[in-house]
């Protein structure tokens, strides 16, 4: 990556903590933001699982946020953000208005109930563990958090799919920071844009190499059974459990409207490393966040340098997941 790589937990004005839950496969990360910050969103995904998402969007009032919780569960998994907001609630963190403060806690969540223990979702509890952690500042690459479920390459199921996790990047040039977190549950393949080969994605029957998945169902569509009217439901229901999140943070001056072009510019980064994403069953979505007080800086380049420190962050959810074949098929509930 061009420009000085730097270490995520070099950035000031937020703090990163995790907490999981290994027998159900998920958990939750959350992103402290210490600072007074401009946050902005980008959902491209069709099925999002989210709370507060719209604290990002143009046309809602214009406050900092407190936190941003990434977490699996899906929509089970949205309480994690009620532990968010006691722990803020605890340290008198939020917005004032009356007599009162607040919390204004963001939260998307992935799907990873095929992995894991039935029935275990991140709650409250694991939401204020979470924020407990990141006093540490802990912004750990791997299964963890939640990347816990992670997984990607699932046009035939989970079984035919690979591990994923959470990942991070950051880089600077001169006085100008950006870091990246990944979140990489995607239903495609993902790619490495330096080489362009696939280092995670939809395996053989045999589990022994990578098969292009585009590919694949292009094969299936010139199939003689295929009907482009119909959409598989099978009971592994491989088109409908996914999403990549990601969350940029600079020290760039911007408003918030700035800022969801950055998320925007951002999703670049999608395209470069996964391939299907966006689908309709997807949640992919990315928060970007301005942290004051800032430099200036033209956003055309910081959108860019965006774009290039999240696909670092998606290859490093990647090649962290440490976990091998015979555990990770064994923990699939499905």
């Amino acid at each position: 990556m061009a420009g000085k790589k730097i270490s995520i937990t070099q950035m000031d004005g937020f703090r990163i903590g995790n907490a999981q839950d290994y027998d159900g496969m998920t958990g939750v990360t959350v992103v402290l933001l210490d600072a007074a910050n401009k946050t902005g969103i980008d959902i491209s995904g069709g099925g999002p699982a989210t709370r507060e998402a719209g604290l990002g969007f143009a046309d809602t009032a214009d406050h900092s946020l407190h936190a941003i919780v990434l977490a699996g569960g899906s929509a089970f998994g949205l309480d994690a953000s009620s532990g968010v907001v006691q722990y803020l609630k605890e340290h008198n963190i939020g917005y004032p208005i009356v007599k009162y403060r607040v919390p204004l806690v963001c939260q998307s969540g992935i799907f990873d109930l095929g992995i894991g223990a039935d029935g275990v979702y991140p709650d409250a509890k694991m939401g204020y563990e979470a924020c407990v952690d990141a006093e540490g500042n802990h912004a750990v690459s791997g299964i963890i958090g939640a990347g816990t479920g992670a997984t990607v390459g699932k046009l035939y199921g989970i079984r035919r799919g690979v591990k994923t996790g959470i990942g991070y990047a950051a880089m600077q040039i001169g006085k100008l920071q950006i870091g990246a977190i990944a979140v990489v549950n995607a239903w495609g393949d993902v790619r490495d844009p330096a080489t362009g080969k696939i280092i995670a994605g939809l395996m053989d029957e045999d589990r022994k190499e990578y098969i292009d998945m585009v590919e694949e169902m292009i094969k299936k569509a010139e199939g003689d059974d295929w009907d482009p009217g119909i959409q598989e439901n099978t009971k592994e229901d491989p088109g409908r459990g996914n999403t990549t999140l990601g969350i940029i943070l600079t020290n760039a001056d911007f408003s918030k409207n700035d800022m969801i072009r950055v998320a925007k510019m951002a999703r670049a980064a999608f395209g470069r490393c996964i391939a299907p994403v966006g689908t309709p069953a997807d949640g992919d979505t990315i928060y970007a966040v301005s942290l004051k007080p800032g430099i200036k800086a033209d956003i055309s380049y910081v959108g860019t340098f965006a774009a290039k420190v999240f696909a670092d962050a998606i290859l490093d959810a990647v090649k962290s997941a440490d976990m091998d074949d015979e555990t990770f098929l064994d923990k699939i509930n499905i």
